[in-house]
């Protein structure tokens, strides 16, 4: 809508502060784009949050007239909400409501615009079934996270997930087709990307199950710069949240012992030695990993998770130096989705241990054997064949030790 008396400059400043897009809270509509035939035409109304005249809604006798042209009093609307404010809803309109939304809305155009090139990531969306449940992961949802650091590089995540697989991960089928999946989308869409430099910062966003979402971390490995997001239950996003005053890792150390290794991240949940003993069908050397009060959702900083990069290094070279160059390390994650990543991204292909990745299924019967990763080419493969009773683990794991 045309209003003659405001001056040119002062719409196009209008126009810019708002990025041609509604100022109403919640909408963001573009403003020059018709929703369904897709035509390129202004479609917005300057609207007046006291009016310009001091009969109309929100008016008054004297500011009207001061204001009528001031672009603090102006905002940039669509049609619906134009209507809203001045027709339909008045008295859920008030002046300093108004203000608000048109504030929020510029203050957040104007961290978003001051974003430089060299902050762009390009989004890695990766979703695998966790049970019965699928793990949808939303590119939106995404995209808001990165802000204010960061911004999407593409208008399309690279996907690496499998759409609408009928796979659950209590068969081992699912464990062959999904890492076979992830690790051909990744050579497709990611390797030689990052071969050419079309790639200097990668954004990642996962929720699959653990012994995948180490194998992706795996194939990111710590070369190209790159952050891992964590989904979080309260509130409910991908937004990293303040450091926790005094948290710390707590990482005790077995005794000496010549049984077999085994890496546990005790982190999500409490993971008793029982439990690790029975999935390997004898004892064992257990490293564990923990805190203080295990629980789902302790993660929510960035640096909690370089805590726990800067502690997991130096472990797998302890691990390695007390129990060989050649043993098989047995790992089981109950840690955030994020951590998961991140202990795959630091693994050394040539420097460390090979790994035999557990995944805990109530279903199954408790840990079993997922994936190998970083295996030797003399080393006999994982046989992933599920047992005829598969809550009876124990001659099971001996077979795959």
């Amino acid at each position: 809508m045309s209003v003659s008396y405001i001056p040119e400059k002062v719409k196009t400043r209008l126009w810019g502060r708002a990025a041609g897009r509604c100022q109403y809270e919640g909408c963001n509509a573009p403003l020059w784009l018709d929703p369904v035939t897709k035509q390129e035409f202004n479609t917005s109304y300057i609207a007046h949050i006291v009016p310009d005249e001091p009969d109309g809604p929100r008016g008054d006798p004297v500011r009207s007239k001061v204001l009528k042209a001031d672009i603090s009093n102006l905002m940039l609307l669509c049609d619906t909400h134009h209507r809203l404010i001045d027709k339909e809803d008045v008295a859920a309109h008030a002046e300093a409501r108004l203000l608000a939304m048109k504030l929020a809305h510029e203050r957040r155009i104007e961290t978003v615009t001051a974003i430089g090139p060299s902050r762009q990531g390009h989004i890695v969306l990766y979703g695998a079934n966790i049970g019965d449940h699928a793990s949808p992961v939303s590119y939106q949802r995404a995209a808001e996270a990165m802000l204010p650091d960061r911004f999407p590089a593409e208008t399309n995540p690279i996907s690496l997930g499998m759409v609408n697989s009928s796979l659950r991960d209590k068969t081992a089928d699912f464990w062959r087709v999904e890492s076979e999946h992830l690790r051909s989308m990744f050579t497709t869409f990611v390797t030689p990307r990052l071969n050419r430099c079309e790639i200097s910062h990668l954004s990642v966003f996962a929720l699959a199950p653990q012994p995948l979402l180490v194998l992706l971390g795996s194939l990111l490995c710590d070369l190209p710069a790159a952050e891992v997001y964590q989904l979080h239950r309260e509130p409910p996003d991908w937004r990293w949240q303040p450091h926790p005053n005094g948290f710390d890792y707590q990482v005790p150390e077995p005794p000496p012992s010549n049984a077999a290794p085994a890496l546990v991240f005790a982190l999500s949940a409490t993971v008793t030695d029982e439990r690790i003993t029975r999935a390997l069908g004898g004892p064992a050397a257990i490293w564990r990993v923990s805190i203080p009060k295990p629980n789902n959702d302790f993660l929510k900083s960035k640096t909690q998770a370089q805590q726990f990069r800067q502690l997991v290094r130096p472990l797998m070279d302890r691990i390695k130096a007390r129990h060989g160059e050649n043993t098989l390390l047995r790992v089981f994650p109950t840690m955030p989705v994020a951590l998961a990543v991140d202990f795959g991204r630091i693994l050394m292909p040539k420097a460390d241990l090979p790994l035999r990745i557990y995944d805990q299924n109530h279903q199954s019967g408790g840990f079993a054997p997922a994936l190998d990763i970083n295996r030797r080419p003399s080393e006999s493969p994982l046989n992933l064949e599920t047992p005829k009773n598969p809550r009876n683990y124990d001659n099971y794991n001996k077979a795959v030790r």
